[in-house]
């Protein structure tokens, strides 16, 4: 048996030196020892009583909302995204099929807003510094939205910190890092996604923090009321923006250890049998994933049900989704397409037609290899007479006019203005040497010794066999019978010799959406012509869930496809050290300005406090390894368990940003900004304060077997600091605050664009080299 140490006062003085097995708590503890009773009640509560707490609590949130609303009108125009959001906002309330890569919670608490005040939609928020006043838009109400999610965001930071049972002073160095910072008031003031965002992020490690705390009660009513509460904050969280995902991570994770320490049939609470660890198992499942995603899909029927009408989000969709909307001009205008008809095809994605010229191909290109000298076949933006095809069957014997064009025809495409017939074949196109060139030859030899080359199907995306082919409403692959390539272009422009048009080969891999093409006219067709009588169509109905698969792919791929460069773009290595921010609207006439920056003093401080808790966990393995046991046990569980998940927190919302290849912004950290203000919190409550020594000198009884163990519960602040003076941990919070307080107010005027700055002043807030706009 090993002897028990003797209780040390504070983190300077803990060495344990016992001649036994040392405890090595590195999981996830299942069970708090209370303390003596009588040691708890006999002495003053230095942490702080509930009292203090709810006082200080309703400060800071008054002063979160002061911070927040404070001048909230300014500027009266529209800034930054707001061309985004609030255009989508009225398109909710117009009931306009719009398209957007986000999922559709926070857009439609917007909309939810502008109805409560009774604002009609009117206004489309076209361009960065329309006035909001001469348009009649209740900007405010809007703005107002993010600022009271944003304020309370600070409220819930508080509450975590709290309910994890931290000091008065840690809850408030924590809520503090995030109720002057910058960058979370910025964001908040406008009409913007992140607020949403980031308080769902932080509503769903408080839910599961209060969850957890009642696992000694598992499947009561509180139980389940918290369990649900998370995945529905979780849902929020990811119907808001889908890197809401990131929080999944998080409570996934920590709920993986929880059930494996469920699992452990050696685990101080008792062992769980297989069926007991089912139910566990899947009321978690349930709970964190199945409601969430339930959650999850409401939110889409709601967009689906309040968008009826055609919008500018038709292009996005495909045909069959379109017919659901009211007053769709592409239904509308469709027309069946005939042999021998005139036609222009045009690219869905890059929306050039495909077009074809008197030029050839050069013999060589740039990186040596030969061509076929052909004709050029190209993509052009513009409508012109080179952009004319005559569609004909394979076979060309009778030449029946008023045949219908069908699904999974062989066809062929004649270029009138050159009198030449489309082919494909294989010779590797300008820029993909895995990609066959498109080109044009002689109608004797199309129908001569080339005749397989120039044979097309026509394959209609979701078609049926039979069915009949239409300009506008019929997207289709223009597939090379003999090779089976697809017709492809993309935006990258040919050499001069080419004259910077766009390539047009065929891609070998022929499912991806960017082989669609439609019809968009037949020139050929006179005007007064019948086939052009518009028929009432009537509005047709598809089955919920085929309606959001079709919308998910679309926004998957859109969201794939942000990846060309900003001005104001970052990468994730420059986030914690706050390097670069973002220009969100300038007024040069008043030199006002607002710039989207963090608190510089407030990050770098929590980014240091990151460095400092990796440091201190890797100093302690490194002396448990070496047989000193420095911290006493529940202070080594809070470094592991409780400021363990905050850092878990930080990096699952900060390092999968490394590996995506989409554009990326400042303002993707501040969630995990969030997460090291809460870390940020607990780690200065460790260095600054101990646990009382009752409480390892109980602990240390029990491990020994001289005691045995007492009711399970969770331990608060006030009795693990009864009887300490938190002076240390006060006086460091004051000049936290007093710090952070002043970067907060010298960067003020770039947080809430006034008052206007001189050169001079603009000057003196460059400390990192921020882009700032300079009035003339």
């Amino acid at each position: 048996m090993g002897t028990t140490p003797p209780p040390q006062g504070s983190l300077r003085q803990r060495n344990v030196a016992s001649s036994g097995k040392k405890h090595r708590d590195g999981g996830v503890s299942d069970v708090e020892f209370e303390k003596p009773v009588k040691a708890v009640a006999s002495k003053p509560a230095a942490a702080g009583s509930d009292t203090s707490y709810t006082i200080v609590g309703v400060l800071i949130t008054a002063a979160a909302f002061l911070t927040r609303f404070w001048g909230i009108s300014h500027p009266n125009e529209v800034v930054f995204d707001e061309v985004h959001f609030g255009k989508f906002a009225s398109y909710y309330l117009e009931r306009t099929y719009f398209f957007d890569v986000h999922p559709p919670f926070g857009k439609l608490l917007f909309a939810f807003m502008g109805w409560l005040v009774g604002y009609d939609g009117h206004f489309h928020f076209e361009n960065i510094g329309d006035s909001y006043i001469a348009n009649k838009v209740p900007y405010v109400a809007f703005r107002s939205l993010p600022a009271i999610l944003g304020a309370l965001t600070v409220t819930v930071v508080y509450l975590i910190m709290w309910e994890s049972g931290y000091s008065l002073p840690a809850c408030i160095v924590a809520a503090g890092l995030v109720l002057l910072d910058n960058a979370h008031i910025g964001q908040t003031r406008l009409i913007l996604l992140d607020a949403t965002l980031v308080f769902a992020m932080a509503c769903s490690l408080l839910c599961y923090i209060k969850f957890y705390k009642l696992r000694h009660e598992p499947f009561s009513r509180k139980w389940w009321k918290w369990l649900i509460l998370t995945g529905f904050a979780l849902s929020c969280d990811i119907s808001t923006k889908y890197v809401g995902l990131f929080a999944f991570i998080t409570i996934g994770s920590a709920v993986i250890i929880d059930l494996w320490d469920l699992l452990d049939i050696k685990r101080p609470g008792g062992a769980l049998t297989l069926p007991q660890f089912s139910k566990h198992f899947a009321a978690r499942a349930f709970g964190l994933i199945i409601m969430p995603f339930i959650f999850y899909l409401f939110w889409f029927q709601v967009h689906f049900a309040i968008l009826t009408r055609s919008g500018p989000g038709d292009d996005f969709m495909t045909p069959e989704f379109q017919e659901t909307l009211t007053d769709n001009v592409m239904l509308a205008n469709s027309i069946t397409i005939d042999y021998y008809d005139t036609i222009t095809l045009k690219h869905k994605e890059t929306k050039a037609y495909l077009h074809s010229h008197p030029d050839r191909y050069p013999l060589r290109y740039d990186d040596g290899r030969v061509s076929s000298q052909g004709q050029q076949v190209t993509g052009y933006p513009f409508n012109d007479t080179n952009n004319h095809w005559q569609i004909l069957p394979a076979q060309d014997t009778e030449q029946k006019l008023g045949r219908h064009v069908k699904n999974h025809d062989l066809v062929r495409l004649r270029h009138l203005i050159t009198d030449t017939i489309l082919l494909s074949h294989d010779v590797a196109s300008p820029y993909y040497p895995t990609n066959q060139e498109f080109t044009t030859v002689s109608i004797a030899d199309a129908y001569g010794d080339r005749a397989a080359d120039t044979l097309f199907e026509v394959r209609i995306e979701n078609g049926k066999p039979g069915q009949e082919f239409k300009s506008i409403s019929s997207h289709f692959k223009f597939i090379h019978n003999p090779s089976k390539v697809a017709m492809w272009t993309h935006t990258t422009p040919l050499p001069e010799w080419g004259h910077k048009q766009q390539e047009i080969n065929g891609n070998k891999q022929i499912t991806p959406s960017s082989n669609v093409w439609l019809i968009e006219d037949i020139p050929s067709l006179p005007i007064d012509d019948k086939r052009r009588e518009r028929m009432e169509k009537k509005v047709k109905t598809l089955p919920f869930l085929q309606k959001w698969f079709e919308l998910q792919r679309s926004m998957f791929w859109h969201n794939s496809q942000l990846t060309s460069s900003h001005p104001y773009a970052s990468h994730p290595y420059q986030w914690p050290f706050l390097l670069r921010g973002v220009s969100f609207w300038t007024q040069n006439d008043t030199r006002q300005q607002i710039y989207f920056v963090g608190n510089p003093v407030g990050w770098w401080i929590a980014s240091s406090v990151i460095a400092i808790y990796v440091g201190i966990v890797l100093a302690d393995q490194f002396s448990l390894r070496r047989g000193v046991d420095a911290l006493d046990h529940r202070s080594r569980s809070r470094l592991y368990n409780s400021t363990g998940f905050f850092f878990l927190a930080w990096a699952t919302h900060y390092f999968p940003f490394f590996v995506m290849g989409r554009q990326l912004f400042l303002h993707h950290y501040l969630p995990a900004h969030l997460a090291s203000a809460l870390v940020t919190g607990a780690i200065i409550e460790f260095i600054f304060s101990a646990d009382s020594a009752e409480s390892e000198a109980a602990y240390q009884a029990i491990k020994a077997g001289k005691k045995p163990p007492v009711v399970k519960r969770h331990v608060s602040a006030r009795e693990r600091y009864a009887g300490q003076s938190l002076l240390a941990s006060w006086i460091a919070t004051f000049v936290l605050l007093a710090v952070i307080g002043a970067g907060w107010y010298f960067f003020l005027p770039l947080t809430y664009g006034y008052p206007g700055l001189t050169v001079d002043q603009v000057l003196r807030r460059k400390w990192l080299g921020y882009d700032l706009h300079f009035a003339k």
